[in-house]
């Protein structure tokens, strides 16, 4: 299943929603059973009960609003955290010559950053070096601690894709050099366009994923390439916190962000992002 959290001129408020196909219009989940959340964040709270009404509604005919008559919003907002991996791809770390990490490498955005598949990123004045990063994020579905990589998967809802948004020059040579104010600037976490279930995916850590710039292919590489697989992460991060329904993570980037290039290369007004991962979508965001 798509899951989407989506609005419309004639509803009022977000909705919950299944994208009908990739690319295709939308079944108001709501419409087909109005004691539903409206909100992904609680909808998955409800556990497997709000699963199978979406797989009810999914098996019936009902009727599809067409794309053009829909917002598509994040398809989860307001987690309790988003927990990010650095330097979790093995050729980006080649990229950087840097040793693959023995243990995983995490930081957080906050939820503040989020936004639509198709919304704007906005270049913030205090920084000249904003960089692309897509990732493959994952988004918690059962509350959990100290779980077991074996069972971490149970916990796991489904897949979706990110732009970790990154300004350089706070993140590498500002405030310490401690990462968090250079990734969580307003805007500069784009997810969607939906919640793709685990059911729904093949393999998630088998997936093509690219960024392109201007239509210019920057990144291309496979989520093979990871470090962590999402069982290691879920069960790493879950030592030191509890993960609730709507957590994300995102998983960390492949080569070919700006900063690395020679000479680096920043987004600048104007700029199109374009982040793609096979069988989850695609995420256009321009940079104003």
């Amino acid at each position: 299943m798509r899951l989407v959290q989506f609005q419309a001129p004639h509803l009022v408020g977000p909705h919950l929603g299944l994208e009908s196909g990739n690319g295709g219009g939308v079944i108001n989940l709501n419409a087909f059973d109005p004691t539903l959340p409206k909100m992904m964040k609680e909808f998955l709270q409800q556990g497997e009960d709000a699963l199978s009404v979406a797989r009810r509604a999914q098996a019936a005919s009902l009727p599809v609003l067409p794309r053009s008559e829909v917002t598509f919003l994040p398809p989860v907002t307001g987690p309790d955290k988003v927990v990010c991996v650095g330097l979790n791809y093995v050729d980006h770390c080649k990229e950087q010559n840097v040793r693959v990490p023995t243990e995983p490498i995490i930081f957080s955005k906050f939820a503040s950053s989020i936004v639509g598949p198709y919304d704007n990123i906005v270049l913030p004045p205090e920084s000249k070096e904003v960089d692309w990063e897509v990732e493959l994020a994952v988004v918690i579905g059962k509350k959990g601690k100290h779980i077991k990589a074996a069972d971490a998967m149970a916990h796991v809802a489904g897949f979706t894709v990110a732009d970790d948004v990154s300004a350089r020059d706070w993140q590498m040579q500002r405030n310490g050099k401690q990462w968090l104010l250079g990734k969580t600037f307003d805007t500069f976490c784009p997810l969607g366009p939906a919640l793709v279930t685990k059911d729904s995916v093949a393999d998630p850590h088998n997936l093509k994923i690219c960024c392109r710039v201007n239509g210019e292919l920057v990144q291309a590489s496979s989520t093979s390439q990871m470090v962590f697989k999402t069982q290691e992460l879920v069960a790493w991060v879950s030592r030191f916190v509890t993960l609730y329904p709507g957590d994300v993570f995102l998983t960390g980037t492949p080569p070919g962000v700006g900063v690395f290039r020679k000479p680096p290369v920043f987004l600048k007004k104007g700029d199109e992002v374009q982040c793609e991962i096979e069988e989850l979508g695609m995420i256009i965001n321009k940079v104003v």
